[in-house]
């Protein structure tokens, strides 16, 4: 399991692109017949992709838990975005399709990964972070997940919103879970920028089209930063750190927070004509 340590605002600010890549960009997820994880010290938080192309996958235990199992003290939020699948914790089962999402709670100590379709197998997006409380496991589909529509094509930005694990749907110790899918069309997501000094953010991009890219921003409202991203990778964004992205042509993106709060509105809106 990869380590990412903490980067201060001053230090991101003389970073060059080779720098910001290797702090923040996380582009190792969904690799067939493989778990793998990267442990972020930004309220850590654990990210990382399991694909089980021929057969079932278990999530693993890891010395740098220093725990019995992975989640004696941990929960975790998964999200499918390839075929049909099943994961089962301890003695149950839930089907899960594409964008349905699966919680895990603290002290879940057996959880597995099957796909149903070899040809088209599950491609499961890992979010984990600290619990202090149990809560059950849970199933949340993508049609009961209360989609909100906002944007416009006028402004590039006419998206749809799916929150999965939050203080009205999925309840967790600590752990904000959701996906936004953009509109044929528009290409910009979360414009306005916002900062949220009280949680960090994760950001995963997933149904980017074949040689399209995102330009992921990110940095102070006053000193921004870019990384170029594609298919199935994600970004680290700290507390302190707009997170923003424009592509070159509509996508989705997996968004999850964990820190002070989950209440999903507590944010620093930043004004379009403050960015710098």
């Amino acid at each position: 399991m990869e380590q990412r340590y903490h980067n201060s605002a001053k230090e991101v600010s003389t970073m060059a692109t080779v720098d910001l890549r290797a702090n923040f960009l996380v582009d190792n997820l969904m690799k067939a017949d493989e778990i793998t994880f990267t442990y972020s010290h930004y309220d850590r938080v654990i990210v990382g992709s399991a694909v089980p192309a021929n057969g079932p996958i278990a999530l693993p235990n890891y010395p740098e838990l220093r725990a019995e199992y992975f989640l004696e003290r941990r929960e975790l939020g998964v999200i499918n975005i390839g075929g049909p699948g099943e994961i089962t914790i301890d003695s149950q089962t839930f089907p899960i399709n594409k964008l349905d999402c699966v919680f895990a709670g603290k002290g879940s100590k057996e959880v597995i990964f099957k796909s149903l379709d070899a040809a088209n197998p599950a491609k499961y997006y890992l979010l984990s972070a600290p619990a202090h409380k149990e809560y059950p496991a849970a199933l949340l589909k993508k049609e009961d997940a209360t989609p909100v529509s906002i944007g416009s094509a006028e402004t590039s930005n006419a998206r749809t919103i799916y929150k999965y694990i939050h203080l009205e749907g999925i309840r967790s110790s600590q752990l904000v879970m959701g996906l936004t899918v953009l509109s044929t069309g528009s290409v910009w997501n979360t414009m306005p920028s916002h900062t949220h000094d009280r949680r960090m953010e994760m950001y995963f991009y997933f149904d980017v089209t074949p040689g399209q890219v995102v330009l992921h921003l990110m940095g102070e409202p006053q000193q921004t930063k870019h990384l170029v991203m594609k298919n199935n990778e994600a970004v680290i964004s700290p507390p302190w750190s707009i997170h923003s992205g424009c592509g070159t042509a509509n996508y989705s993106f997996i968004w999850g927070m964990a820190g002070e709060n989950q209440v999903y509105s507590d944010m620093d809106p930043v004004a379009i004509d403050e960015l710098k």
